[in-house]
């Protein structure tokens, strides 16, 4: 019988790696393997961790956990591994083992996109511990493959390292069909009244925490010469919230702006807009594109992450440059659209993205290496 344990540093519903690991967690065990998760939790043995005490003091505790898990954690990580021979270990962030590392991100392709490049790295000591850990990674046989989200982050990949010595497989993340999609008419409803929204208000969404990489300030000029839509802003702690609060001032958008902060639930937002927007510098995926198709949202979007492999022009969304005016033409094209066939079509396109042929695909991967394991 198969055996998985994944090893990530937490577990649980919503977004990020968290929530890519449960979903994958949920699917395996439907199918009758045998799983376990290795999480920094079980890596410390209950052993307390300092209290953080505000902003900078969660960023310190943040860089320590990354720290302690890539090493210590790494440690315990193959002592617990090596009471599990026959296991295939799916490795999703920081640790140093396993048969299988799902890579969710590139660091310095992420600094890249955002601009100053060697200031931004240096500046901060973690940075360069993560760029040495993970060249490591990517050079040795400490894994047996690499699970790349989509076949554009194989080239970043080599932009940023050179080159990658165990295989590289394409899987992408999934998403849950059944919790998004389209809504009924009475959840549209109730989600526009939730905005106090007229019937012939067109909203675009815009969900992302990082407001700078994910291009929210390019919406927001774009909004400018867009006057028929108005923009919900999901994400972003106080600070990112009143930068984007001024500029939409000083652009003199702020009464067609609404900015919500970090939210848990997504879904009333999916159910009150008519489009989706995200110009993001740089995704290694991007869950959001797949959320947001799956609810029948058209997507306009930039050519990062899975954007590039799910969405149409003219069909289901627009890819553009990252250029205001580009983005307020495609949003004005939409807001003046019967959007009918263009939600039809969005959903359509992720039909394949279930989290079930997912979790299969990494199934047959691994498979695939312990029959090779067993060949030696």
């Amino acid at each position: 019988m198969t055996h998985i344990v994944q090893i990530v540093p937490f577990i649980g519903p919503g977004a990020g790696v968290p929530g890519v690991a449960w979903d994958l967690d949920r699917q395996f065990r439907a199918k009758g393997v045998v799983t376990e998760n290795f999480t920094y939790a079980r890596a410390r043995a209950g052993r307390r961790e300092p209290r953080a005490r505000g902003r900078r003091g969660e960023r310190i505790l943040q860089a320590r956990r990354i720290v302690w898990f890539s090493t210590i954690g790494t440690i315990r990580a193959r002592q617990f591994l090596k009471d599990r021979p026959e296991a295939i270990a799916i490795c999703h962030n920081n640790v140093m083992t396993g048969d299988i590392y799902v890579n969710h991100g590139l660091l310095l392709a992420a600094i890249r996109a955002n601009g100053n490049t060697m200031w931004r790295h240096f500046r901060n000591p973690v940075n360069i511990f993560i760029h040495a850990r993970d060249l490591l990674r990517f050079h040795s046989g400490i894994h047996r493959a690499i699970v790349l989200l989509t076949a554009r982050e194989r080239d970043a990949v080599r932009s940023v390292y050179g080159g990658v010595r165990p295989r590289t497989v394409i899987i992408p993340n999934g998403v849950d069909l059944d919790r998004f999609r389209p809504p009924t008419p009475s959840e549209r409803s109730t989600g526009r009244e939730l905005f106090h929204l007229d019937p012939d208000d067109r909203v675009a969404l815009f969900v992302g925490h990082e407001f700078d990489r994910k291009g929210l300030g390019v919406l927001i000029d774009a909004l400018a010469t867009a006057p028929t839509l108005l923009l919900l802003v999901v994400g972003g702690d106080q600070s990112m919230v009143d930068q984007a609060t001024m500029q939409a001032e000083r652009v003199g958008v702020a009464d067609r702006v609404l900015i919500l902060g970090e939210q848990r639930e997504l879904r009333p937002y999916y159910a009150a807009a008519d489009m989706f927007v995200l110009p993001s510098a740089y995704e290694a995926s991007g869950l959001v594109f797949l959320e947001a198709l799956a609810s029948g949202l058209p997507v306009i979007a930039t050519p990062v992450g899975v954007a590039t492999d799910v969405v149409r022009d003219g069909e289901n969304g627009f890819i553009v440059r990252r250029d205001a005016a580009e983005i307020s033409d495609r949003m004005e094209q939409l807001a003046a659209t019967d959007l009918t066939l263009w939600r039809e079509r969005a959903r359509a396109s992720v039909a394949g993205y279930s989290w079930s042929a997912v979790a299969q695909r990494y199934l047959d991967l691994s498979d695939e290496l312990t029959a090779e394991r067993v060949a030696r």
